[in-house]
């Protein structure tokens, strides 16, 4: 029998350390570290972006350059952006596939009918990060829309976490969270009372795949004047015809 041939194997590359940041990273890290950097920043130059991601200005220059020739990032003057291209792939980006398709219409419904903004959110490293909006009235844009992320106990995020199996690590969790989880598992929906933004509460129910586990929560967003028990039961209604068509595709 022949000896079996040796296939070498490619290690990723890596990038030089900056001064005081103790070994190197892979390019495919470097790169990705600049894009959230340019995210943060909305516009900046390479100094400001190699700082803030711990690279030296040389190879965070190169990194920007090759983005910026890919349309991940643009140039402006002397400063860069996020490019058109990352927007269009974050725009296909759903946590299911169809959510969008299904949801679209049961959600301006809702805003109509609640005269709420409402959303869909699903859980990302710990936080709720809100993939969909639908604001009450298209023409004026709630300013919420403009954060794409929040702490995870959002009324979204407590929905998720506590019908998640197994539980996400979210580090030390409060003393009532398991009472709290019970309680939103047996009536199907989480309240937010001002707990993340003073002045907006919020009621969430969970979004059900083919198995019927959670892969989004739905929220409505109102002011303390709602009824939230009320608002959920209306939310409830909205997100089981949303499921159905999730089941359908």
């Amino acid at each position: 029998m022949a000896p079996a041939t040796r296939v070498p194997v490619r290690r990723p590359e890596t990038l030089p350390a900056a001064t005081g940041n103790a070994g190197g990273r892979s390019v495919l890290e470097g790169a990705f570290a600049l894009l959230e950097a340019v995210e943060r920043a909305v516009e900046a130059g390479p100094t400001r972006l190699a700082s803030d991601c711990g690279l030296p200005k040389t190879t965070a220059y190169r990194l920007l350059e090759q983005l910026a020739d890919l349309g991940a990032v643009e140039r402006c003057g002397g400063s860069y952006r996020v490019g058109p291209r990352m927007f269009r792939l974050g725009r296909a980006w759903q946590p299911h596939p169809g959510l969008r398709a299904a949801a679209r219409e049961p959600m301006r419904r809702l805003a109509q009918l609640t005269g709420s903004t409402v959303g869909i959110a699903v859980l990302w490293k710990g936080e709720t990060l809100m993939v969909e909006w639908c604001p009450e009235d298209a023409r004026r844009p709630d300013p919420l829309e403009t954060r794409m992320t929040w702490p995870w106990f959002t009324a979204a995020g407590k929905v998720l976490v506590a019908m998640a199996a197994p539980a996400p690590l979210l580090g030390p969790l409060p003393a009532s969270w398991s009472r709290d989880a019970v309680a939103i598992r047996e009536r199907g929906a989480a309240f937010d009372r001002e707990e993340v933004v003073t002045g907006v509460c919020c009621a969430a129910v969970p979004l059900l795949g083919v198995r019927g586990t959670p892969v989004a929560a739905l929220c409505v967003l109102t002011d303390p004047a709602h009824h939230l028990e009320r608002l959920a039961e209306t939310a409830r209604r909205t997100g089981r015809v949303i499921s159905a068509g999730l089941r359908r595709r």
